[in-house]
């Protein structure tokens, strides 16, 4: 089976890493669009002319399935891309919602991703009771996409972030977005150990991983890696030592251009 996943940047490698654990024996196409990076001040407009332009062109990769890593894409417009795709499409926040458990939740995500509600509305179409906060984090990207992960700013920034959903006493805690997986060491040195960490790309994962049970009676020998390929839109050279420290392998990356006119970067 051969998968099409997009990001903004290194953030779909967290999504990219929980399919490998659960279904090895597959191939895929992973796009960033590095250019345009960050999703998460975009406009709702932006957003949906990115997402058109990207499921169109992985319509031509002769894709089977496609797994939308970038949870801002996912908020605004996943209308947008099953509407342009006819594989099935596993989505990180539909996803999430339908395993969470608690009565009261926090998200963690860009501010474009919080001001559309999509977690909450998510959640609620489950757990109606359940007291969903959002918080916006509009620099964790930069600074994660910059690797200063370690940096006491980063620390600072985390603190500020999780204060107020940490004063509602939230039971857990959503990684929305793809690229908050990264700093899950730092943020559970902050957080008490009451708080569930929940990573959206888990229950993505499992849900590929059903749906491939079901259309896939012996999977080949082949290696998740083998046959598959890396897309950016910027940023060239620096994205194979990207993909090596965090992924582990030196892959062969290749530039595609993908904006069309009046689109903003």
């Amino acid at each position: 089976m051969h998968l099409g996943i997009f990001d903004s940047g290194v953030g779909g490698f967290t999504v990219l890493k929980k399919v490998i654990e659960l279904c090895p024996n597959t191939s895929f196409i992973y796009l960033a669009d590095t250019a345009r990076l960050p999703y998460g001040l975009k406009t709702t407009n932006e957003i949906k002319l990115i997402a058109e332009e990207i499921s169109s062109w992985f319509r031509h990769q002769n894709i089977d399935a496609f797994l939308v890593a970038c949870n801002t894409t996912n908020a605004i417009a996943l209308d947008v891309i099953k509407k342009n795709l006819d594989v099935p499409v596993f989505d990180l926040i539909g996803s999430a919602a339908s395993t969470i458990e608690e009565s009261k939740v926090g998200v963690l995500a860009t501010p474009s991703t919080v001001k559309s509600k999509a977690y909450t509305n998510a959640i609620l179409k489950f757990k109606p009771k359940t007291l969903v906060i959002e918080q916006p984090c509009p620099e964790f990207v930069p600074m994660i996409e910059m690797d200063k992960i370690d940096s006491d700013d980063l620390i600072d920034i985390a603190i500020k972030y999780l204060k107020p959903l940490l004063n509602h006493k939230i039971d857990s805690l959503i990684l929305g977005c793809s690229h908050y997986p990264l700093i899950t060491p730092l943020l559970t040195e902050i957080l008490p150990s009451s708080v569930k960490l929940i990573d959206p790309a888990e229950a993505l994962s499992l849900k590929l991983r059903l749906f491939m049970d079901s259309k896939i009676s012996d999977f080949s020998e082949k290696k998740f890696l083998v046959d598959s390929k890396f897309y950016v839109t910027s940023n060239l050279k620096q994205f194979p030592f990207k993909a090596k420290h965090w992924l582990n392998v030196f892959p062969e990356v290749n530039l595609v251009s993908l904006q069309k006119k009046g689109c903003v970067s």
